[in-house]
């Protein structure tokens, strides 16, 4: 049985990168999609101060925990998915850390 270092040398390679630009980009995305639903609710907010709208509190933040559930078990279904090596799974927790 002949054990190739070098094929796995490679492959870990490309998981790492990939795991950490997938990270990085991760990161990036969801601050900004946080900076924008913080807006969006900061203004929702403001209207029903100024008497223009009426909000439900209860059922938006009801709302916002079933999409939080959803989310976790789409990445869930994603992680599954991908091939869960090792170097991957660092290179996304280290390009996380920097994102």
């Amino acid at each position: 049985m002949n054990f190739d270092l070098d094929g796995m040398t490679g492959d870990l390679g490309v998981g790492a990168v990939t795991g950490f630009i997938t990270g990085y980009a991760l990161k990036k995305f969801i601050k900004i999609v946080t900076a924008i639903i913080g807006a969006y609710i900061l203004s929702l907010f403001w209207l029903q101060q100024k008497g223009v709208i009426s909000i439900n509190t209860d059922k938006l933040f009801n709302l916002s925990g079933s999409v939080t559930q959803q989310v976790v078990s789409l990445g869930q279904k994603v992680v599954g998915i991908l091939p869960g090596t090792t170097a991957f799974v660092a290179g996304f927790y280290f390009g996380f850390q920097k994102g």
